[in-house]
């Protein structure tokens, strides 16, 4: 039974060149199919990567009980005091907690595609934010200095939105700002983001309210301490999350968007791959309805033809596939685009395809093979022989 599957699929294979114009029909509408379906994956998988970024499980963030995003929390002066006070948060040499707490408001700027105007979000920080985040250096200019309406910007901005180049000076709330450097946060969505410092930010909003507080642990461990000293705090309404659940929170409905959009296009798609594959393996397979009786003739069983011809119809699918996948990475990875974020403001990503997506690509592509190949090939090896010797 081996002998007889390795003699007819190698026959099958050194006739593919005969048909070539055939091949290249299911080759082609798979490669198509793959690469909608992973380009479309690729944004999700960016986009989530980019969210979750350079957060650590040993950074906590707080926020008001309720709220879904920073954008609409408030916590006041003395509440920031409470949640830096809380136990568990790593202390500076000088004793004092490493945390940030944050005033964030949005400000629009031209995108440099087309010039729309789009929200970008501005970021009041604490002195101490970039201990705080050791991830996050400065790549070029200086940092802002304190009570100065001076920026640091975000590289992926920078790349996106016009007049963020160093020196460049910003009018926003009656007032002019200066980009005085431009940094780096290890790819997330911080680098989608202007900075400044806090206390000049609610100041030219005249505003008194910070939006969150993250603050760094002396261990993951401690989270579950530090959470319950705070959420029990009578004087305190606060939701308490590691930064890597908030953020994989955040990007969890435009993730969920394009994943549905990615396997429903793709599956109506991958419809027709199989209607098309299906299609050209049964001509296929009528056009050597006498070479296959023939073969049953000399001896041949049923099953051997039916591995051969699904065999076939499978290597055509993986060729397609890696071709498809060959497309989609050289087009989309690593290419920056931006989309709407949670908090109604432009975030800024890459196109990420990874290993996981061209291995569900490839998945896609060989049940397609299958069920091009093996209604066809069942149909052949049924075919009584006497009828199909006497077909044209």
């Amino acid at each position: 039974m081996i002998k007889q599957i390795i003699t007819i699929t190698s026959m099958n294979l050194r006739s593919l060149p005969q048909r070539i114009g055939t091949a290249w029909v299911i080759v082609i509408g798979i490669a198509v199919t793959v690469a909608v379906i992973v380009s479309v994956l690729a944004m999700a998988t960016g986009f989530a990567q980019t969210l979750k970024g350079a957060a650590r499980p040993d950074r906590a963030i707080v926020i008001r009980a309720g709220s879904q995003a920073e954008l609409s929390s408030t916590l006041s002066r003395e509440d920031t005091q409470t949640i830096m006070a809380g136990p568990g948060v790593r202390k500076d040499i000088n004793g004092k907690p490493i945390a940030s707490a944050d005033a964030v408001v949005i400000v629009t700027l031209p995108l440099k595609a087309n010039g729309t105007d789009a929200n970008v979000t501005l970021r009041g920080i604490s002195q101490n934010a970039m201990a705080m985040r050791p991830e996050m250096h400065l790549i070029a200019g200086r940092m802002f200095r304190p009570a100065v309406r001076e920026l640091i910007v975000g590289k992926a901005a920078v790349a996106q939105f016009k007049g963020l180049e160093l020196g460049s000076h910003i009018a926003f709330r009656d007032s002019d700002w200066t980009v005085v450097g431009i940094f780096e946060n290890g790819g997330d969505a911080h680098e989608s983001e202007l900075q400044g410092d806090v206390e000049t930010v609610l100041s030219a909003y005249q505003r008194n309210l910070f939006q969150s507080v993250v603050v760094l642990l002396e261990s993951p461990e401690v989270f579950d301490s530090f959470k319950t000293a705070l959420t029990t705090n009578p004087t305190l309404r606060v939701s308490v999350k590691r930064e890597t659940d908030y953020y994989a929170e955040q990007s969890k409905s435009l993730t969920k968007l394009l994943n549905v959009l990615a396997y429903f296009v793709g599956g109506i798609m991958a419809l027709g791959a199989s209607f098309g594959a299906l299609n050209t393996m049964y001509s296929v397979v009528s056009a050597r309805a006498k070479e296959i009786a023939t073969l049953r003739a000399i001896g041949f069983s049923g099953l051997p033809i039916v591995v051969s011809v699904v065999a076939e119809s499978l290597l055509l699918s993986l060729l397609g596939s890696m071709l498809g996948s060959a497309a989609a990475w050289a087009m989309f990875n690593g290419h920056a685009v931006n989309t709407l974020g949670d908090n109604f403001t432009q975030v800024v990503f890459k196109l990420t395809v990874t290993a996981s997506l061209l291995g569900s690509a490839a998945f896609v592509a060989c049940a397609i093979g299958m069920v091009g190949g093996l209604f066809p090939a069942i149909r052949a090896a049924r075919l009584p022989i006497a009828i199909a010797l006497r077909s044209n």
